[in-house]
């Protein structure tokens, strides 16, 4: 008998592509897709259950389909499409995951379990270290949002790891997530006609791109390396780091800097007209940024990223509408700006 693999959050594109890519794995032997709402995407020849994570239903799901492995990725920062609201994705994501647990944690056959988490449980904090390691505790907890969401639904994956010590639990923190189909307030940020910065800051970002997201995931699932069935909890992120001021050169977006107490104000403006969800966590990542490490996920998972951050973010840059300005053009005028403001080079000074 093949592995049974339910993945949850099928309706969005990162899960649905998901469950595409994993029906090709030999050892597969069949594919369950759950979400309280149907995909419009296709799920190849998984089979689909509509079924609401919050409610004890899903128990039944994990039951009557005998599933061994459990990929959960209905963890997001925003409502799908027009659908629900902050409190629903948080209901969704916190008490959903604990429902999921609570099924798994009474379903002898499960035997594996991957979720899906983000480095924002790391926070982003002025004096926060240069390098996050899995083990460095956030000089300042997230105290709202998709990132203390987060950081709950992990603390109820290190209970169900206690007390299923016979499940492998993988938990993946991923950096932002960028790619032609991204789905995210930060792509949606970047997607708009000038950027909003906070003046005086040029924050470090990381990226990961959704094809290695899509790889690291599956090996996290299938491949076992040096016996450690994968367990544990890894960062996930390209190499290399952008500044705030290369993303904008590069998407050719003139930026607009804010002072920071009124940077609040402009969130708010942007949420109310639907442009992109400009949260509190969003504007301290843009203010403070946030680097990882990720040796773990090199030694104990294996996985080496075929896109660095640089990459990643390009191939997000191509799959968008052109800035305003060319990027070459904008580069040069920054360089020229730049120039006056130090004033004359110290060649031509001499």
């Amino acid at each position: 008998m093949g592995k049974v693999v339910l993945v949850t959050g099928v309706a969005r594109r990162l899960g649905g592509r998901f469950v595409r890519r994993i029906q090709r794995e030999p050892e597969v032997d069949r594919v369950i897709g759950v979400d309280a709402v149907r995909p419009e995407h296709h799920l190849g020849g998984a089979d689909f259950v509509q079924a609401d994570i919050r409610q004890s239903t899903i128990a039944k799901v994990l039951a009557e389909h005998a599933v061994d492995t459990v990929v959960h990725m209905d963890i997001t920062g925003t409502a799908l499409g027009t659908r629900g609201s902050r409190s629903t994705v948080k209901e969704t994501n916190v008490i959903g995951t604990m429902q999921l647990l609570g099924a798994c944690q009474k379903a002898p056959a499960v035997t594996r379990l991957v979720v899906k988490s983000s480095t924002s449980v790391y926070g982003s904090a002025p004096r926060d270290p240069a390098v996050f390691s899995e083990n460095t505790p956030p000089k300042s907890l997230p105290s709202g949002g998709f990132a203390k969401d987060s950081v709950e639904v992990e603390g109820y994956v290190r209970g169900f790891a206690r007390r299923r010590p016979d499940v492998a639990v993988s938990v993946l923190r991923f950096a932002n997530i960028l790619g032609p189909c991204a789905d995210s307030p930060l792509a949606d940020y970047f997607s708009l006609p000038v950027l909003p910065t906070v003046f005086g800051y040029d924050p470090r970002l990381q990226f990961v791109h959704e094809d290695d997201v899509m790889e690291v995931l599956r090996i996290a699932c299938f491949e076992a390396r040096r016996g450690t069935l994968n367990s544990g909890t890894f960062n996930i992120a390209g190499d290399g780091v952008l500044l705030l001021s290369q993303t904008a050169r590069r998407l050719g977006r003139p930026t607009v800097p804010v002072l920071l107490p009124a940077v609040t104000w402009v969130g708010s403006a942007l949420r109310s007209v639907g442009m992109t969800d400009f949260s509190p966590e969003q504007i301290r990542l843009l203010t403070h940024g946030r680097v990882v490490e990720t040796t773990q996920m090199r030694e104990t998972l294996g996985f080496q990223p075929k896109y660095t951050t640089a990459d990643a973010f390009a191939d997000f840059a191509r799959s968008r509408a052109p800035g305003l300005i060319p990027p070459q053009s904008l580069a040069r005028t920054v360089d020229r700006v730049a120039d006056a403001v130090s004033g004359p080079r110290s060649e031509e000074r001499t």
